[in-house]
């Protein structure tokens, strides 16, 4: 498909790595299956792989809050 940021590349299936950021944490989920643009690299996730990427960042939060004092 046609990037829809840079309007020059076309995506290819490969790996990305997401960077989400909540209240004071940081989560980086790496080698995420994704459409990637050959030009300019930007994402994107279907909606299965959202749904996943997003239940991670869920129990990850949670884990983390639960382990603060």
């Amino acid at each position: 498909m046609k990037c829809i940021i840079c309007k020059l590349g076309e995506t290819q299936l490969g790996t990305t790595t997401v960077t989400l950021k909540r209240d004071n944490v940081t989560l980086v989920v790496k080698n995420v299956l994704a459409e990637v643009c050959e030009d300019c690299g930007e994402y994107y996730l279907s909606d299965e792989v959202s749904k996943k990427v997003m239940t991670i960042a869920e129990q990850t939060l949670n884990f983390t809050k639960a382990s603060m004092p």
